[in-house]
């Protein structure tokens, strides 16, 4: 059964992409634990960031830098990379926007149109 990231990659599931090329995929978390909260995913479904094959986790972090220095560059403050691996079986990277009011866990209730205005701020065309 295909994980809620793969059903998001097809467009399945509806969510604020920022960025998609041929090997991944990045899109807005919809449980922020900061304002800009993104996910990025390889489009190859697999449970593990060890386990992608190495052209798939290159082509991975390759984006999470890309994108973590478009962030930065818009948002004026540092990104936070975690990996954590445990809520959905699909590898993915979260990057998350340091602000003042950060905390570990806390996540943030957002609006449609909040998230639309994010999502148009960070989108990498």
């Amino acid at each position: 059964m295909p994980s809620i990231f793969s059903k998001i990659i097809q467009g399945e599931i509806p969510c604020y992409k920022i960025y998609e090329d041929d090997k991944t995929f990045a899109f807005l978390d919809i449980h922020p634990e900061s304002k800009g909260h993104v996910l990025v995913v390889p489009k190859r479904e697999v449970d593990k960031i060890y386990d992608l094959p190495t052209e798939d986790y290159d082509a991975l972090m390759r984006t999470v830098k890309q994108i973590s220095k478009h962030m930065e560059t818009k948002l004026g403050t540092r990104i936070l990379w975690k990996v954590v691996g445990t809520d959905v079986p699909h590898a993915h990277v979260h990057l998350m926007p340091l602000d003042p009011d950060w905390q570990y866990g806390h996540t943030l209730e957002l609006s449609p149109e909040e998230f639309e205005e994010i999502r148009t701020n960070l989108e990498i065309s």
